[in-house]
């Protein structure tokens, strides 16, 4: 199979979907990658470094003309939408929840649509959004301290605190992959820590690993609304598998921070659980509603690509492999790839999706049968 590697054109994202070992992993069995030219800079991977491994270096035209199989990171971007044709299987990060516009325009697009983030193992876990979102969630930690800073218009809270001085207080809603992670950075600077969730098996798995300035709550508005009042920071992790997030923070609340205080939304590329949430870029990363700095970059593992890559790479790999192997029949051999598929030749085969913008829903096995 011929595999291409689009250069990434989101505004701010860094990422490329493949490196030079998946290159070579790919080229050792027998297929042929095409990787665009400058794909890799983001990430500081040369074309040289591609060609090494055995890929192909080509215009943007040609990767998307050559390949069946287009391997990205993010959402196709409305410049790319006339690239797209039905013999494509797209692997990418999709998140349709977050726009009909983009899910409109997968349908009239006739190509088969596979979203990483909706890739689920047999134990409920996601092995293709976990990596960013261990990304995301240690870095919303990285990023709350940063706009917290006097400089950049925050409060001028350290989070750790010091002697004689109390640390900052951190609300994470949502104990998931990123919540977790999430915690743990922010157990490690020393901060006060609510983690915040309905899953009560989650919580007390929490409390048992997690040190004694990470504190578990039930997850409910009565308790969401006081520790947000309490917080210099507050983040939102929570995530429903192909859904739109839900709101959990409304205006209301927000109105009942300290002034400058931050809050992280991971969730916006789900659109977002603060209810003032809009999508942000790494170039304007920020803005203020009722005093309170938002941070809601839609792509936020770009700002450490280098990193963000190759952990990805790492968990994509398989599934790729896969793909290349046997074609859409993988679908039928891997059930959690097969719950990736999310749009099949113009037809919505997750239920979520089709209800959030009144389409109708076909069956993966039909679909895939009538193929």
């Amino acid at each position: 199979m011929i595999i291409g590697v689009p250069k990434e054109v989101k505004p701010d994202e860094y990422r490329v979907a493949l490196t030079p070992a998946g290159v070579k992993t790919l080229v050792e069995r027998g297929h042929t990658v095409v990787v665009e030219d400058s794909a890799g800079l983001g990430t500081w991977i040369a074309n040289d470094d591609y060609v090494a491994a055995g890929a192909e270096i080509a215009s943007c035209e040609d990767v998307w003309d050559k390949a069946q199989l287009i391997l990205k990171v993010k959402e196709p971007q409305p410049e790319e939408y006339s690239r797209i044709k039905p013999h494509h299987i797209l692997f990418t990060y999709f998140h349709f929840a977050s726009s009909e516009s983009l899910t409109r325009a997968m349908i009239d697009a006739d190509a088969c649509c596979i979203a990483y983030e909706t890739v689920v193992l047999k134990d409920g876990t996601h092995p293709l959004l976990t990596p960013m979102s261990e990304v995301a969630g240690r870095l919303s930690i990285q990023q709350g301290a940063k706009y917290l800073e006097r400089p950049m218009g925050g409060r001028g809270v350290m989070l750790c605190g010091v002697p004689g001085v109390k640390p900052a207080v951190i609300t994470i809603i949502g104990a998931g992959v990123v919540g977790m992670h999430a915690a743990k950075i922010a157990a490690g600077f020393g901060a006060m820590v609510y983690v915040l969730d309905v899953n009560l098996e989650r919580l007390r798995y929490i409390s048992d690993v997690f040190p004694s300035n990470v504190m578990t709550l039930h997850s409910n508005p009565i308790t969401i609304q006081r520790c947000v009042s309490e917080a210099d920071l507050v983040i939102g992790a929570v995530y429903l598998t192909g859904a739109k997030a839900p709101v959990l923070v409304t205006r209301d609340m927000l109105s009942s921070m300290k002034p400058k205080s931050v809050v992280v939304d991971v969730c916006v590329d789900q659109g977002g659980c603060f209810e003032t949430t809009k999508p942000t870029t790494h170039q304007n990363p920020t803005y203020e509603v009722d005093d309170i700095t938002h941070y809601c970059v839609t792509n936020m593992p770009g700002a450490v690509a280098k990193t963000s890559t190759y952990a990805l790479t790492n968990a994509t790999l398989p599934y790729i492999v896969q793909l290349a192997n046997e074609g859409l029949v993988a679908l039928n051999h891997n059930e959690s790839l097969r719950k990736g598929l999310n749009i099949f030749h113009g037809e919505i085969v997750q239920q979520s999706i089709a209800d959030l913008f009144g389409c109708s829903c076909s069956s993966i096995e039909d679909v895939l049968l009538a193929s």
